[in-house]
C-alpha cells in the first residue's frame, strides 16, 4: 500500500510508547500499578474506558462485520453499547463503593472466602486470554494490508509496544495513554468517512442499491486477482459462488491443488450434478462432479492444470429434466491464486436481500435465526457488564457516584463512535466486494480508502485508519495485560502464593506477568488468523456474561446468595459456556468431526442464552440449599455497597 500509511502506524506507535514512558513518573505504589490511585477524574476515565473497550472487533470488526452479514450485525455495536446501561444502573457504583483492587478481591471481600478468590481469578485469565486473540489478529491483518508483511509480524510489534508500555507504568502509566487513543480512533473512524461518501455516496444511497436488486449479489467492476488459503486456514479455505447466470469465470495461472468441488446446497430427491466444463477437459473434474461432494482421491487433493477454467457461475444441475444452477463450493487444499472475471459475482457475498433484511446469513446459519439473535443480544449486553478489564476501571473513580457519571460519559462516548462503523460496511460492499473472495472483510477501513482515484489522498487516508486500528489493539491490549497481570501479581502472587510479600515484590511479580501474557497472547493470535474479530470478542462476552455477571450483579443485590452458590453457579455458567466455544472453534477449523444438530451447533457458538440463565438459576438453587452459610455480617456489606460515600460506611475492603 506505501510508505505513508506505515508512516501513521510508526507515529501513533511512538506517540503510545512515549506517553507510557511520561506517565511513568506518577507510578510509584502498588495503588497506582493496580488503580491508579483512586485519583482520575470523571472525564479523563470516560476517555480511558472508552479507548480502553473500543477494540479491534470495534474499529475493523463491527464494519468488517457489518460487510459480510449486513443487518444482523448491527447487534453488535448496539449490544455493546446497551451493556454499559446494566453497568450504570446496578454494578458500577456498589463496584466501586466496595474499594477492592480487581474484582477476585470483592468475589473473596463479598463472601470472606479466600477459596472463592481462587475461582474467580481463573475466569480473568480466560476472559483475558480470549479477548487477546482478536486484539492480536487484528494487528496482523492491518500489517498485511499496509505492507505485505507476514501476519505475525504485526502481532509482533503490537504485543511487543504494549507489554512493554503496561509492564512499566501499571494502571496511572496507561490511563493517559488510553484516554488519547479514544480521541484519536474517533477521529480516525470518523474523518475518512466523509471523504468516501462524498466521492462513492451516503450511506443510504448505498443501502437503496441493494433494496432495488434484492435478488442480486455483488459483481466485479474489473478483473481481480485473488489470494485462496489452504486447508491449514479452514474455513478460510472454502469459497462460494452464488447461482449466477451472469456470473464470469475463475481461472487459475498456475494451477490449484483443490480438495473439494460440490453444490454448496443438498440436492433434492432426483436432482444431479451435471460436470463442470473446464479449458483442458480435465478428467478428474467431470469424474468429481457426477455425485455429491466426493472427496478427492490422490492423497487428498487433485491438481489443476496451469490456466484451468472453472465456470463461476455456479453449479449446473439437472433438475426434472432441465439444467439448473446450484450455489458451487470450492475447498482448496493449498493455498493459491486465481483471476476473477469482470462482471463475475463475488464468492462468499450473500444476496442484497439476505444482507440488509434480519435473520440473514449470521444469525440464520444454522436454522435458527430467532434464537441465535437473541442469544447474541444477551451475551453482548450482560457480557459487557462482566468483563473484568474494564470493571477493574471503576476502581480507579475517587468514588461511586463519580464511577456512576463515569458510566454515563462513557455511552455517549461509545454512541458517537458507533455511528460510523455501519457507513464503511454499507460502502464497502458497493465499493470493494472483491473482499468478500478471500475472507478478508474484516479490513474493509484499512482497504477501501485506497479505492479513491487519488492514490496519495487513499494513502493518507489508509494511514489514520491504520493508525487508529494500532490505536485499538494498543489501548485494549493493554487493559486486558493489566487485568491479567494485576490477577496474577495480586491475587495468586500476593494472596496465595505469598501472602507475606512486601509491596516492592508484588510490582515486581507485576511486572513478570505482564511479559509472560503479552507472550502468551502473540502466541494465541497467531492461531487465530481464519476467525472473524468480532466473532471472537462475542464468545469472550459470552463466557463473562455466564460467570462474573451473575455474580457481580447477584452479589451486589441479593443478600441471601452463599459463596457456595456464588463459586458453583459461576464454574457451571463459565466453564459450560467455555467448553462449548471452544468445541464449535474445533468444528470450524475441522480439527474435530463430529455430527452435530444445527439446534445443537447454534447453541454452542451462541451459548448465552443458556449458560447466563443456568449460572442465574443454580447460585440461587444452591444459595438456599446452603442458606446457614450466609456471611455474618452481610447487612454491613450490603450496606457499604449502596450507601452514599457521605454516611463513612464504605472503605478500601484491601487494605494493603
Amino acid at each position: 500500500m506505501g510508505l505513508i500509511p506505515l508512516l501513521f502506524v510508526v507515529l501513533i506507535t511512538v506517540i503510545t510508547i512515549g506517553l507510557g514512558i511520561w506517565a511513568t513518573r506518577a507510578s510509584r505504589t502498588a495503588s497506582d500499578f493496580f488503580v491508579a490511585g483512586r485519583s482520575v477524574n470523571v472525564f479523563w476515565n470516560a476517555s480511558a474506558i472508552s479507548g480502553e473497550y473500543l477494540s479491534a472487533a470495534s474499529f475493523m470488526g463491527i464494519a468488517g462485520m457489518l460487510m459480510k452479514n449486513g443487518y444482523d450485525a448491527l447487534w453488535y455495536p448496539v449490544g455493546y453499547a446497551t451493556g454499559y446501561l446494566f453497568l450504570l444502573l446496578f454494578i458500577a457504583g456498589p463496584l466501586r463503593r466496595f474499594g477492592a483492587y480487581t474484582i477476585p478481591d470483592f468475589a473473596e471481600g463479598r463472601f470472606d472466602s479466600p477459596l472463592f478468590r481462587k475461582i474467580a481469578v481463573t475466569f480473568v485469565l480466560f476472559i483475558g486470554l480470549f479477548y487477546t486473540m482478536p486484539q492480536m489478529k487484528g494487528a496482523g491483518v492491518t500489517m498485511v494490508s499496509i505492507l505485505q508483511w507476514p501476519y505475525w509480524a504485526g502481532i509482533l510489534v503490537v504485543g511487543s509496544v504494549i507489554t512493554f508500555n503496561v509492564a512499566l507504568g501499571g494502571m496511572k502509566g496507561i490511563t493517559i495513554v488510553q484516554a488519547f487513543q479514544y480521541w484519536a480512533k474517533l477521529f480516525a473512524i470518523a474523518a475518512p468517512v466523509f471523504v468516501l461518501m462524498a466521492v462513492f455516496g451516503g450511506y443510504h444511497t448505498n443501502l437503496e442499491a441493494n433494496l432495488r436488486q434484492p435478488a442480486q449479489t455483488p459483481k466485479l467492476s474489473e478483473r481481480v486477482l485473488l489470494k485462496f488459503k489452504g486447508q491449514r486456514d479452514a474455513p478460510a479455505n472454502v469459497i462460494t459462488f452464488p447461482a449466477d447466470e451472469a456470473g464470469g469465470s475463475l481461472i487459475f495461472p498456475q494451477g490449484a491443488q483443490v480438495a473439494r468441488l460440490s453444490s454448496a446446497r443438498t440436492l433434492k430427491p432426483g436432482e444431479r450434478l451435471i460436470p463442470l466444463a473446464s479449458q483442458h477437459g480435465d478428467p478428474t473434474f467431470e469424474y468429481l462432479q457426477m455425485e455429491r461432494n466426493i472427496t478427492l482421491p490422490r492423497g487428498g487433493y487433485i491438481t489443476t492444470y496451469p490456466m484451468q477454467v472453472i465456470d463461476a457461475r455456479g453449479q449446473p444441475v439437472m433438475e426434472n429434466g432441465k439444467p439448473v444452477r446450484a450455489p458451487l463450493r470450492i475447498e482448496f487444499a493449498e493455498p493459491t491464486e486465481g483471476y476473477l472475471a469482470a462482471g463475475a459475482a463475488v464468492p462468499n457475498a450473500p444476496s442484497n436481500q439476505r444482507w440488509i433484511e434480519p435473520f440473514g446469513t449470521l444469525s440464520g446459519k444454522y436454522g435458527y435465526p430467532l434464537l441465535y439473535t437473541y442469544s447474541l443480544i444477551i451475551a453482548l449486553v450482560c457480557g459487557t457488564a462482566g468483563l473484568p478489564h474494564i470493571l477493574v476501571r471503576f476502581y480507579t473513580n475517587p468514588d461511586g457516584r463519580s464511577a456512576k457519571r463515569t458510566t454515563m460519559l462513557v455511552m455517549v462516548m461509545l454512541g458517537c463512535f458507533y455511528v460510523f462503523t455501519p457507513v464503511w460496511g454499507a460502502l464497502g460492499r458497493s465499493v470493494m466486494p472483491q473482499l468478500y473472495a478471500n475472507h478478508a472483510t474484516d479490513t474493509v477501513v484499512i482497504r477501501l480508502p485506497m479505492m479513491l482515484g487519488s492514490p496519495l489522498l487513499g494513502q493518507i487516508l489508509s494511514g489514520i485508519t491504520s493508525a487508529g486500528a494500532f490505536a485499538a489493539f494498543m489501548s485494549t491490549f493493554s487493559g486486558l495485560l493489566v487485568s491479567m497481570s494485576g490477577a496474577m501479581a495480586h491475587d495468586i502472587y500476593g494472596k496465595i502464593l505469598r501472602p507475606a510479600s512486601s509491596p516492592e515484590e508484588r510490582l515486581r511479580a507485576f511486572k513478570v506477568s505482564a511479559i509472560g501474557f503479552g507472550a502468551a497472547a502473540m502466541l494465541l493470535g497467531y492461531l487465530v488468523e481464519t476467525f472473524d474479530i468480532n466473532m471472537m470478542v462475542g464468545w469472550a462476552f459470552a463466557i463473562a456474561a455466564a460467570s462474573y455477571f451473575p455474580l457481580l450483579l447477584i452479589g451486589s443485590w441479593w443478600r441471601g446468595l452463599t459463596k457456595y452458590g456464588a463459586a458453583i453457579g459461576m464454574l457451571s455458567g463459565g466453564l459450560l459456556s467455555l467448553a462449548a466455544i471452544v468445541t464449535s472453534m474445533l468444528l470450524d477449523k475441522k480439527i474435530l468431526a463430529w455430527h452435530i444438530s444445527p439446534l445443537v451447533r447454534s447453541l454452542m457458538e451462541q451459548p448465552a442464552i443458556w449458560g447466563v440463565p443456568l449460572a442465574i438459576l443454580v447460585m440461587i438453587v444452591v444459595s438456599k440449599l446452603t442458606a446457614l452459610h450466609i456471611p455474618q455480617d452481610v447487612h454491613r456489606k450490603m450496606l457499604r455497597l449502596h450507601a452514599p460515600e457521605e454516611m463513612g460506611v464504605s472503605k478500601d475492603y484491601i487494605d494493603r
